[in-house]
C-alpha cells in the first residue's frame, strides 16, 4: 500500500463521523472510489480483502459487499474467484457528476459553496466586462423572477438558479457556462430546505440585486466584490 494510501485509511474515521443522509454502502464506495481516483491502487492492484476492508472501515462484511457491488457495475473493478478483487480502471473524469450526487451533509454544501465561491466570483467580473444589452436583459429578467418567488420551494431554487446561469452566460465562456450547468439547481437547495422563507428571500433578492447593478454600471471589481458577499452570506445562512 502506498503512503497516501496509509494516510487515507487513517482519515476514514473522520469521515465516517459525518453520515447524515448518506449509508455505510455510499460511504464505502465513495472512499474506495476517492483511493483509486488518487492512486492509492493502481490498474492491476489488488484490493484489500473483504474482512481487511470492513475492519479498516468498522462496518460489516454485507457493506463492502455492497460497495463492491457497485463498483464492479461501474467497471472499477473485477472479482476473480479465489483471488480477490482487483482495480481494473480509475473514474472517469466526468465521475465528477457522481461527486455532486454524493452532496448530503452540511460539511458537502460548505464545500461546494467554496467551489462555486471560486467560480462565480470571477463569471461575476467578466459579466460586467462583457455584457451585451441581451445578456444584461436576461439577468434582469432572472432577478424580477426571484423577486416574485413566494411559492414552492422548489421554485424559489430554480429562480435563484436562474439568476446564477444568467449570469455565467454573461461571462461569456462557454466552460464557466458548462460547469454550472453540470452543478445544477441542487447547489442551491438546501437554504430553502424547509420551504422558502420570506425574509430569506428578502435578503437574497437583495443581494442578486446588488450583483445586477454592478454588472450593469459595467463595475468587474464592484461586481466581483457584490457575488463573494452574496455566497459568503449564503455560508452563513447555512452555519448559522
Amino acid at each position: 500500500m502506498t503512503a497516501w494510501a496509509t494516510a487515507w485509511a487513517t482519515a476514514w474515521a473522520t469521515s465516517m463521523g459525518d453520515q447524515h443522509g448518506a449509508s455505510l454502502a455510499d460511504r464505502v464506495e465513495d472512499e474506495l472510489r476517492r483511493g483509486i481516483g488518487h492512486g492509492a491502487w493502481q490498474p492491476g492492484d489488488l484490493l484489500p480483502s473483504e474482512g481487511e476492508l470492513a475492519t479498516r472501515f468498522e462496518v460489516s462484511r454485507t457493506v463492502v459487499r455492497e460497495a463492491m457491488s457497485r463498483l464492479r457495475a461501474a467497471g472499477l473493478v473485477e472479482t476473480r474467484r479465489g483471488r480477490g478483487s482487483f482495480v481494473l480502471t480509475r473514474p472517469a473524469a466526468q465521475d465528477f457528476a457522481h461527486s455532486l450526487g454524493t452532496v448530503r451533509s452540511l460539511h458537502d454544501r460548505l464545500q461546494l459553496l467554496e467551489l462555486r465561491r471560486g467560480i462565480e466570483v470571477e463569471a461575476a467580473a467578466l459579466a460586467a466586462a462583457r455584457r451585451t444589452p441581451a445578456t444584461l436583459a436576461a439577468v434582469d429578467t432572472a432577478l424580477r423572477r426571484t423577486a416574485a418567488v413566494r411559492g414552492s420551494a422548489s421554485d424559489a431554487v430554480e429562480a435563484d438558479f436562474a439568476f446564477h446561469r444568467a449570469i455565467a452566460v454573461a461571462a461569456a465562456n462557454r466552460f464557466y457556462l458548462d460547469l454550472l450547468d453540470t452543478l445544477g439547481a441542487g447547489a442551491i437547495t438546501r437554504p430553502y430546505a424547509a420551504g422558502p422563507d420570506p425574509g430569506h428571500l428578502d435578503k437574497v433578492f437583495d443581494e442578486h440585486r446588488r450583483i445586477r447593478d454592478a454588472i450593469f454600471a459595467g463595475d468587474a471589481l464592484s461586481a466581483a466584490a457584490a457575488m463573494r458577499t452574496h455566497l459568503d452570506a449564503s455560508r452563513a445562512r447555512l452555519t448559522g
